[in-house]
């Protein structure tokens, strides 16, 4: 049993090791954003279409948070944590070999099962091997890395994309396969997953453990809350580039101007990080999904560039600030033999908004709707998880969790 008790990862050597694997999965959700503008000219591609490519890399998202959330209360963090790296980069870069609309689409299932199963399952990682005190902050922070990841996406889109097309940027996407290697050798496993080993539960028994009546109200609001933050996000972000181009812009043009809204993520992460464990995970999400709803209404209705510009550099401000508190907040509400089923499955309900937000922007814009009419419909679902968070929400600031 010598490798449970293997020297405890330093805090900042862990946040590196998870981080830069969450910046490559922001990496791949980023590029495929510019992806869809680019593969709707080269392939004649309707908005509908448009619409199910981001749909079905949902799809794999939900399929992967519920597994791999269920495999990592049994098998541990680590392995699925690594397992679900290799799934995700392998099928992005066999993606960027596709010739057709549907082998492109089968592969994406395959990434987003890789995706969706990693970002639950390496918070969950992170959240037990860091002491109460700094557990919020350290999981924003984890979550900031997404920013460098959707900033790279949005660098390599805008250098690489309209020179050498897309397919090289999604080769580009296919590294974190070697990096997945690296991590079965140096990253330990959770130290509360490794002493409550012996508690551990069947899967069935877990699912079930998760609407206990200890649960069952927290389980409700992080279900709630899931769903309405991933179907705004998905319907906003993965359209941006595109809405952009739909507003009058060409695709060059977009990509610039969604990269510089893209830097508005990391303050948003930062101040996030910076005040979570001050005044608590309840008002920090409500704080920044409120500044998102606001955000994004401005957004529908911006009619001149600089307003288009600034609203969304507030969006991506506070959306992403108010992921990170969920990020550090979900985990919380469970205990260490189900952590990983309860993020997981809060994940995966999540990832179910995230198939119909893509999907609704496809279909309205087919049928001629103004972009304001539909990030207003996001808008309302996002004040439906503010409202959840009040009234079913409980603080877990500095809790020790077991």
């Amino acid at each position: 049993m010598t490798k449970g008790k293997k020297k405890p990862i330093t805090r900042n050597k862990l946040l590196a090791i998870a981080g830069v694997g969450w910046l490559f999965d922001a990496l791949d959700v980023g590029i495929l954003s510019f992806v869809i503008a680019a593969l709707a000219v080269d392939w004649n591609l309707t908005p509908t279409e448009m619409g199910w490519i981001g749909s079905i890399n949902s799809i794999g998202m939900a399929v992967g948070a519920l597994a791999f959330g269920l495999m990592a209360d049994r098998f541990g963090r680590k392995a699925v944590f690594m397992w679900t790296l290799v799934i995700f980069s392998v099928a992005s870069g066999l993606s960027a070999l596709t010739t057709t609309l549907a082998a492109f689409m089968v592969l994406r299932f395959f990434v987003g099962m890789g995706l969706g199963g990693e970002l639950p399952v390496a918070s969950t990682l992170v959240s037990e091997s860091v002491a109460p005190k700094e557990r919020g902050r350290v999981v924003v922070l984890l979550e900031s890395f997404w920013a460098g990841g959707w900033l790279l996406a949005a660098i390599i889109s805008y250098f690489v994309i309209p020179t050498y097309g897309w397919r090289v940027a999604l080769i580009l996407t296919a590294i974190p396969a070697f990096y997945a290697i690296y991590l079965r050798i140096s990253l330990p496993d959770s130290p509360k997953y490794e002493a409550n080993k012996s508690k551990r539960q069947s899967i069935w028994k877990n699912i079930q453990s998760v609407w206990k009546k200890e649960y069952a109200k927290s389980t409700l609001m992080l279900w709630i809350v899931w769903f309405m933050v991933v179907f705004s996000y998905y319907g906003m972000f993965l359209w941006l580039p595109s809405v952009m181009v739909m507003k009058g812009f060409s695709m060059i043009q977009s990509f610039e101007y969604v990269l510089i809204m893209t830097l508005a993520q990391l303050p948003g992460y930062f101040t996030a990080a910076w005040i979570i464990e001050k005044v608590g995970r309840k008002f920090v999400l409500s704080l920044y999904l409120l500044g998102t709803a606001v955000s994004a209404l401005t957004f529908g209705f911006a009619d001149t560039t600089a307003m288009l510009l600034v609203s969304g550099m507030f969006l991506s401000f506070f959306n992403l600030g108010a992921w990170g508190a969920l990020y550090a907040y979900t985990p919380e509400n469970y205990p260490t033999i189900i952590r990983g089923t309860g993020s997981g499955m809060a994940a995966s309900v999540g990832r179910l908004g995230g198939i119909f937000g893509p999907l609704l922007v496809g279909m309205l814009t087919a049928r001629s709707i103004d972009i304001s009419s539909i990030f207003t419909i996001f808008t309302i679902a996002i004040v439906i998880a503010i409202i959840a968070i009040i009234f079913l929400g409980k603080e877990t600031k500095q809790l020790e969790i077991d």
